[in-house]
């Protein structure tokens, strides 16, 4: 889909027509490529975005290096840590980075508060999805005090796995999602390993066992 139009996101065209033209006039297109940093701790917004197509990472990065993946912003959804800067006028505490090609429409700070005020379908789909977020970051904390690191690790090797079983993806990208470190989920793959539930090459995880690994998370939660 080429997203030509503000209109082409899905969440935007259940809009009202006058919200609609509002954004169509005040939404700037772009598109941003993977890898660009978008912002940093310490910015400031001045621009809300509406993400028409990719994959935008939110992280904090600890004192010693260590990157703990927040969440992520995909087609239809909105970053709280935007949202939140724009209302509170408050600086960025985490980074976030295009894991994708990005295509957005933005919003002035100007554009957005006004929008706000003046629309209440608006107003309801910036708040439906910042609350939406703010009840995963809880879940995503509660599964970090409660769960183990290995039912953390099935599930997220569950989730990252194509039709074929092949999960894409390095162990310190592994340690970022679940907030751990690199050695910790290298032990948990090792031991998965010897239980032949999961083969392991350079970059590459593939799932051998799927049954077991759904019985692991089931008998652990």
């Amino acid at each position: 889909m080429l997203f030509r139009c503000i209109d082409d996101i899905s969440a935007v065209n259940v809009l009202s027509e006058a919200t609609k033209l509002d954004l169509r006039k005040e939404a700037k297109r772009v598109e941003i490529p993977s890898g660009t940093i978008i912002f940093r701790p310490g910015d400031k917004s001045s621009q809300f975005p509406l993400v028409a197509c990719g994959s935008i990472r939110v992280q904090r990065v600890t004192e010693n290096g260590r990157e703990i993946v927040l969440y992520r912003v995909s087609a239809n959804e909105s970053c709280i840590l935007t949202t939140a800067s724009l209302i509170a006028e408050e600086a960025y505490s985490a980074e976030a980075i295009a894991e994708t090609d990005i295509v957005a429409y933005l919003l002035s700070d100007r554009a957005f508060r006004v929008l706000l005020d003046r629309h209440a379908d608006f107003r309801q789909l910036v708040f439906k999805s910042y609350g939406h977020r703010i009840s995963e970051l809880m879940s995503k904390v509660e599964e970090i005090v409660c769960l183990s690191i290995d039912v953390r690790l099935a599930q997220r090797l569950l989730e990252l796995a194509d039709e074929k079983g092949l999960v894409q993806s390095t162990q310190s990208a592994l340690a970022a999602d679940l907030a751990t470190a690199r050695e910790v989920i290298g032990r948990s793959l090792k031991t998965f390993s010897q239980w032949e539930w999961v083969s392991l090459s350079r970059g590459k995880i593939a799932i051998i066992n799927k049954l077991e690994l759904q019985k692991h998370i089931r008998e652990n939660r």
